[in-house]
């Protein structure tokens, strides 16, 4: 047998451990295995060497089809052996092997003797490795045992039927659901872990028929369920029920508040969390369950502390005021040796604390924040910013805070929280930014992160030249010009010319500065101060600066970097200079993914489904523009990815691309046939347009061939409203002669035969007239709009599954570009805010914020603020809202 890990020697400065199969190889302990084969076996040397295969397999050797039967066989022989150890590692090594049907039959007749021996350790282990093998033929031939197994009076005997059953219902269900009477008997045994794994197993037999479940549970919450674990899981059921019931009443609220007078103290919380999670719970229903938490958090035992803080942090996201009565006992619980029942206890108390009590607590936490991770640092700090958020007026205590901690030894993680949390109260509370800004400025004169530097120094040009008195920034700035790498030094030089632009009493200072890093050592540095010392011009006088000026420091850069970067390599030097108007604004979609049928060539060209038509907009406008019936409707505002319109692995594979302009929509059927023995001809599309009444049938462009493997495409054009963001649903059915093709020579016969496809439905939605633009920078670009031509309401979005949801939903309605990374909602928020981007059609620059928050435990409202070039537009947006 294995020995269990031993030190090499006994110097504590040195406690690295080693494993007693440390250095095995395959071959030499298969060489071992030839023990199995000894006349007379040696139990402990066998259960030695099984215990090396086991932990090869574990550590994820692979055996060889020959050498796993090998062994398998040789194992095999060990039935002969009556040593218990022996035959339980026997057990085990027969489930790693995962024989074949054919292999599995040598062992059958074994198994099933061992199922039936007097030796109750013998028949559990037996139950578990058959049916970990066994096929479905085999199972209803020891179906018998099994059952019989369930309510056999030795409670291991009958866990091992029932947990052998829970496997077997993934696999054998229809079998397994046969055993419902003798799950239901083993329910009322008397044996704590026979109780919980057959009401595990009934319940799972059980699941798809929601009313059998609740007589379930109704009757078990009347009976009497002696096991704690059962008990526990009996809760669970009953909390599922409560919540998939319909109407007013609160089902089983009773029995839920009944078991938190339970002697077993795992059944006492799991009611408690019950409680607390259930749908709309109120202030009243969770008084006791709080009162129960509450006594948990001074048990001596840490997992009680920890279990009973934990759920207290997620109530107080919801119910803030029910858990006020426990923050005596949490704020004792912030001292507490486990650092992450102390986190959770100040998150807590941070969330449910009052304005007066907000420094009592950065006292208490400024103590407590020297002794714990940095990963739990972080959800302090952001627990920071949320109450400052909550009480404004306590921002300077807080901002203090945040600073004192930002000068302490930490992660790059840990720092950005930080800095993070101070930008938004900067940008959230206005009486805070001056104190904000010079906390900052401290901050990346000993800031080791480059990353953070240059961020901060991007939001200092920003904000800074804004506040009563930009002047006092400079030094700061200035200083990140000679101290700094060449990364940070560029980034200062932009900030110091944001604020000659935007401050024209500084811009004499801000000259002779930007002339002084002409002389720096690299590159982009010089580069940099000699652009902005032409583009701020004036000499340095004191005089106001050009609005362009500002548009070009200030503005939002609307083309996606990929593009520009791809255009400026394409761009061949000439007289005529680079035309950055001529860098396509769409953000390029991926290609689909490729599903290729097994055995299948798979098909390569332009229409090739579904990865090989084009998604890139110089190709899908190369391809129109030689159409002479299309050339004439001018450049498409926008391509849409190719939507599939056929299974996979179908006689013909059909995938849309929409083409949308300002007066039509163009359909680009994409074709394969995917039939050797066939040739396709006079190849169309029939699209019904009676669920769009907005569209107009133009014209149609069949495809003359299509041979085998060949693509190529029909198109359909529609007339639309001028500028309207019209929608509507198609019909499609292909339509093409079919040609037999002779397989010697290759040549399709002169007769055909018509006939016809269905594909699936198409849709134009609204996101088909929205461009996917990001920019640079939202706040910049939100106020370079006029505020006049802003629209702004509120939705309500109905229940969702959570915020994520529904903020993917809006932004998949939109079809707008999130910015900033405001795509991603944090877990457990309960408010988000979303910056959106696009261009609408009619080339329309448009803007949208977004702020999701909960009014009940999913009911998910919106405002919607957007701005826009055109006020049609804002309203435009709104509608898709309201009608989405």
């Amino acid at each position: 047998m294995a020995q269990p890990l031993v030190k090499k020697d006994d110097d504590r400065d040195d406690e690295a451990e080693y494993s007693p199969f440390m250095g095995i190889e395959k071959g030499a302990v298969l060489q071992e295995a030839r023990v199995f084969n000894d006349p007379q076996l040696d139990p402990r040397r066998c259960s030695q060497v099984i215990t090396k295969l086991l932990y090869l397999l574990n550590q994820g050797e692979t055996f060889t089809k020959v050498e796993a039967t090998e062994v398998f066989f040789a194992v095999t022989k060990l039935f002969q052996s009556k040593d218990v150890g022996l035959r339980r590692m026997l057990y085990l090594m027969i489930k790693e092997l995962s024989p074949s049907a054919d292999e599995v039959i040598i062992v059958t007749s074994s198994l099933m003797k061992d199922m039936n021996s007097k030796t109750d350790m013998y028949r559990a282990n037996a139950i578990r490795v058959l049916c970990r093998i066994t096929d479905g033929v085999l199972l209803t031939q020891i179906e018998r045992y099994l059952k019989q197994a369930i309510v056999d009076k030795n409670p291991v005997v009958a866990s091992a039927a029932l947990v052998s059953g829970i496997h077997l219902l993934q696999t054998n269900p229809e079998v397994v659901k046969r055993w419902s009477n003798e799950v239901q008997e083993a329910v009322q045994s008397r044996a704590a872990l026979v109780q919980f794994h057959a009401l595990a197993l009934l319940h799972q037999i059980r699941q798809n028929d929601r009313l059998a479940v609740s007589k379930l549970v109704t009757s078990l919450t009347r009976g009497t369920v002696r096991s704690p674990l059962a008990q526990c899981l009996l809760i669970r059921y009953t909390s599922q029920s409560a919540s998939n019931s319909q109407g007013g009443d609160r089902p089983f609220y009773d029995f839920l508040e009944g078991c938190l007078r339970h002697k077993a103290e795992m059944v006492i919380f799991e009611a408690a969390r019950a409680i607390t999670e259930l749908s709309g719970v109120t202030s009243r229903e969770l008084t006791p369950a709080i009162t129960v938490l509450q006594l948990f958090l001074s048990s001596s035992k840490p997992v009680l502390r920890f279990a009973a803080v934990r759920t207290l942090n997620k109530v107080a996201m919801t119910h803030p005021m029910a858990v006020t009565n426990c923050n005596i006992d949490m704020e004792s619980l912030i001292s507490d040796q486990n650092r992450s029942i102390a986190t959770l206890a100040i998150t807590t108390l941070l969330k449910t604390g009052n304005e007066s009590s907000v420094d009592r607590l950065m006292k208490q936490i400024t103590n407590f924040m020297s002794d714990i991770a940095d990963e739990f640092k972080i959800v302090v700090v952001e627990a920071i910013r949320s109450l400052c958020l909550k009480f404004p007026l306590k921002y300077r205590s807080l901002m203090n805070f945040l600073s004192n901690i930002l000068r302490e030894e930490g992660g790059f993680e840990y720092k950005k929280a930080i800095v993070d949390s101070i930008v938004i109260l900067i940008r959230d509370i206005p009486d805070a930014k001056e104190n904000g800004l010079l906390h900052l400025c401290e901050f990346i004169e000993d800031c080791e992160f480059t990353y953070l530097s240059t961020q901060i120094l991007h939001f200092l040009g920003i904000e800074g030249p804004k506040t009563s008195d930009p002047s006092k920034y400079i030094r700061y700035i200035y200083n990140r010009v000679h101290l700094e790498n060449a990364t940070v030094r560029a980034a200062a030089v932009s900030t110091l010319a944001k604020f000659g632009a935007m401050v024209d009493a500084l811009k004499p200072r801000i000259f002779v500065l930007l002339r002084r890093c002409l002389f720096d050592s690299d590159d982009e540095v010089r580069d940099r101060a000699t652009l902005y010392l032409n583009t701020l011009g004036g000499d340095g006088e004191v005089v106001e600066t050009d609005k362009g000026v500002k548009e070009f420091l200030f503005g939002a850069l609307d083309i996606p970097l990929v593009n520009l970067e791809t255009s400026l390599r394409n761009y061949e030097a000439s007289e005529d200079a680079f035309d950055i108007n001529s860098v396509p604004k769409e953000v390029k979609s991926q290609p689909l993914a490729e599903k290729k049928a097994p055995g299948k060539k798979q098909p390569t060209g332009l229409g090739a489904p579904p990865a090989a038509p084009p998604t890139t907009v110089d190709a899908y406008e190369r391809l129109l523009s030689s159409i002479p019936e299309l050339a004439s409707l001018g450049k498409p505002f926008k391509s849409s990815a190719p939507t599939e319109l056929t299974e996979a692995e179908t006689e013909y594979a059909v995938n849309v691309v929409k083409h949308i302009y300002d007066r039509h929509v163009v359909f680009q059927y994409n074709c394969t046939n995917t039939i050797p023995e066939q040739q396709l001809e006079e190849v169309s599309v029939v699209v019904d347009s009676s669920d769009a009444e907005e569209f107009g049938f133009v014209l149609s462009k069949p495809l003359r061939s299509l041979p085998y493997d060949s693509p190529g495409q029909t198109f359909v054009v529609f007339e639309k409203p001028e500028g309207v963001p019209a929608v509507g649903k198609f019909s499609n059915t292909l339509k093409f002669i079919v040609k037999e093709v002779d397989p010697n020579t290759g040549e399709a016969d002169e007769d055909g035969v018509d006939d016809e496809y269905q594909l699936e439905e198409l849709e134009v939605v609204s996101a088909d007239y929205m461009q996917k633009v990001g920019i640079s920078n939202f706040r910049n670009a939100w106020e370079s709009l006029d505020a006049d031509l802003e629209r702004v309401d509120e939705y309500g979005l109905g229940p969702r599954e959570s915020l994520a949801e529904a903020v993917n939903a809006v932004i998949s309605l939109l079809g707008m570009q999130p910015c900033e990374g405001t795509e991603a909602v944090p877990s457990n928020s309960r408010s988000h805010t979303c910056l959106l981007s696009g261009v609408f059609i009619g080339n329309t620059r448009v803007l949208a914020r977004l702020q999701f928050g909960l009014t009940g435990p999913k009911e998910v409202a919106m405002k919607l603020a957007v701005r826009s070039d055109d006020i049609a537009v804002s309203d435009a947006i709104h509608e898709i809202v309201a009608s989405g």
